[in-house]
């Protein structure tokens, strides 16, 4: 199953629930620390005790943007209706005022001219101002040159009915074109996978777009959040950092044309460097996953997120390919996105084989520094009594190049050939003794 449901098909639903079925419970031993990112991005905290409220109004169209459908529909109406009843009310007290809402008598005389023609009641008025307000002339009802305030009127109820057409729609319109709405084509894998790349543990998931209209300079940012406590003894709840993406450019950057496996390199200096496979099951700890770019159709800067708890890590196993060629093509198998196979892995962390391979390599120092001892003759210093050197020997390999020394031996110059002990050293040492 992927972050986003509802669509890929049945089959591929059918593969992550087999999968899912195979794959071991992990449960950890203590409470089960509450997601920071959901699955499907959004995030998961709640603002309280918020006491200057009036700075939501002084940007009521971001406000309005943000609020639910339900709440935005009920704006919406209550915006329209509000106008028509109040300048219906304005309509009626004016007609009431120049007196047309005195019944006539057909047999009398027509009267004075009335500033809109066909008002009688309050239901007539509202009819003209829903006229007035969203330019529906019926022919029935019109102003006249009688009141010159009237004029005034129509024309602010124009202005403002323009205004509240203009606010309302662009509400709406923004509501429909968010960038989230592009992210809903964007997909995780469900799980993520540490296996060995290079001869070093790394950390993968896979990313990929279902539609063909690209995200443009999209880029990629890994975050580890965590609880942490300083070295005075402060508590940090929430402390996000950084984690290095493996690119060739040594950027962020990606070319999403097909799916992707987005990976970090365990080494020193990562946030993971410490992970094995045994502390995972109990780390305290959440990678999100932030995905940024342009919609290629659009132009509007869009955001998707999801997120890694330590249940969802795989230890051990590697995505399986998705891509093949066809007819002179490249394929996307989508129901294999997040299916994963085993791999043969050290479970230790990645500072534990650094540590592991750094012992290695120091005793095979040791051992080359140990066969660097030079002895005179028989009676010299044998491999092993490094102590008894203060200068830092030289390996057995290094031929010494120099002159031989003179050794003075009771008013005899004797020459007194210096040797370097090796491994054919020591044969022809053993050969000499046996033949002696």
């Amino acid at each position: 199953m992927l972050a986003r449901k509802g669509l890929l098909p049945d089959g591929f639903l059918l593969t992550r629930l087999a999968e899912d079925q195979n794959q071991p419970n992990r449960s950890r031993a203590k409470c089960q620390r509450p997601r920071f990112i959901t699955k499907t991005g959004s995030c998961n905290v709640a603002h309280k005790n918020i006491r200057e409220q009036g700075r939501f109004l002084q940007d009521v169209f971001t406000t309005m943007v943000d609020l639910k459908w339900q709440h935005s529909l009920l704006i919406f109406t209550s915006a329209f209706l509000c106008s028509w009843m109040l300048f219906a009310m304005i309509w009626w007290l004016m007609a009431f005022a120049h007196g047309d809402l005195k019944p006539s008598d057909p047999d009398s005389d027509p009267g004075p001219v009335p500033c809109v023609t066909a008002i009688h009641s309050f239901t007539s008025a509202f009819l003209f101002s829903i006229e007035v307000q969203v330019t529906i002339g019926f022919g029935g009802r019109m102003v006249t040159e009688e009141c010159p305030a009237a004029i005034v009127v129509l024309i602010i109820q124009n202005i403002l009915g323009l205004i509240i057409n203009a606010v309302m729609l662009g509400c709406v319109f923004m509501k429909t074109a968010q960038a989230n709405r592009r992210a809903e084509t964007l997909i995780f894998s469900r799980n993520a996978v540490i296996a060995p790349r290079n001869g070093r543990p790394t950390f993968m998931f896979r990313l990929g777009d279902l539609r063909k209209s690209m995200i443009i300079s999209a880029t990629v940012q890994l975050q580890v959040i965590r609880r942490t406590v300083t070295a005075e003894g402060e508590v940090i709840p929430v402390c996000q950092l950084d984690i290095q993406v493996e690119n060739p450019l040594r950027s962020n950057g990606i070319f999403l044309v097909s799916p992707l496996i987005i990976s970090h390199t365990m080494e020193r200096g990562s946030p993971l460097y410490e992970l094995s496979a045994q502390s995972l099951a109990s780390e305290d700890l959440e990678i999100i996953v932030i995905l940024e770019g342009v919609v290629e159709t659009t132009g509007i800067t869009m955001q998707a997120r999801t997120s890694y708890i330590p249940e969802e890590i795989l230890w051990g196993r590697r995505f399986v390919s998705i891509i093949t060629e066809e007819d002179g093509r490249y394929c996307v198998n989508y129901s294999k996105f997040g299916n994963t196979v085993p791999v043969r892995m050290s479970s230790l962390s990645a500072k534990e084989l650094d540590q592991t391979k750094g012992v290695q390599e120091g005793g095979v120092e040791a051992n080359l520094q140990g066969w660097g001892l030079v002895r005179a003759g028989r009676g010299g210093f044998r491999r092993g009594a490094r102590a008894c050197s203060s200068s830092a020997p030289n390996p057995w390999y290094a031929q010494s190049e120099k002159p031989e020394p003179e050794v003075e031996l009771k008013g005899q110059k004797r020459t007194v050939r210096l040797e370097v002990i090796g491994p054919k050293a020591e044969e022809e040492e053993d050969l000499e003794d046996i033949s002696d």
